[in-house]
């Protein structure tokens, strides 16, 4: 690839770095859509939702990695992805992640029978983690 025809891509976390690539696409989900980035893009930052970052590798394959929110930040062909959690999908645990599942399906029920719409939405969140990790796995 041109070296104006690419960009690079890093996924971080507070433990450290979980990806670093070079690529012409990168596509991810904000709070407010999908978007997908090429090189030469505009400056942009943006709020990460719960969901997948894939990284076109080749023509019909592209790198997965599963986001557990964060931010988006892209300039000077610079792709870098801050979140709470990410794991590649090569490295996901699915026993674990179908126990997190369980668990949160369970704290969701007891949420809703004691009314608790904090230990509620916690759930969610933590179901919908659990959630995006499966199936990000099954690709």
């Amino acid at each position: 690839m041109d070296e104006k025809s690419i960009l690079t891509i890093n996924v971080v976390t507070p433990d450290g770095s979980v990806y670093e690539n070079t690529t012409d696409l990168v596509i991810c989900k904000t709070t407010v859509g999908e978007i997908g980035i090429m090189p030469n893009h505009l400056p942009l930052l943006a709020s990460l939702a719960i969901d997948e970052v894939r990284v076109k590798v080749d023509d019909e394959n592209f790198d997965e990695i599963a986001v557990s929110g964060g931010f988006v930040e892209f300039s000077d062909n610079t792709l870098s992805v801050v979140a709470s959690a990410a794991e590649r999908k090569e490295t996901i645990d699915v026993s674990r992640a179908e126990r997190a599942k369980q668990r949160a399906e369970k704290r969701i029920e007891e949420a809703k029978n004691e009314n608790n719409d904090i230990d509620l939405r916690r759930a969610e969140v933590s179901l919908r983690r659990a959630i995006n990790r499966l199936n990000i796995s099954k690709h």
